[in-house]
């Protein structure tokens, strides 16, 4: 393999390693995500445990 293929190759891999790391940060937000609006249907559907002012 030449030094130019060498080069190629590592970008390549450093870029792969990137799209992976990206795509692991973007499957995090999307659990992040889901698990708020679960959190926040549920309080909503059987009311939030903090005190209102009108009861």
């Amino acid at each position: 393999m030449t030094e130019k293929e060498q080069r190629l190759a590592r970008d390549r891999a450093e870029i792969a390693a990137r799209v992976a790391s990206f795509r692991e940060t973007q499957q995090k937000f999307e659990r992040e995500r889901e698990e708020y609006y679960e959190t926040t249907l549920a309080n909503a559907l059987n009311g939030s445990s903090r005190p209102t002012l009108w009861r």
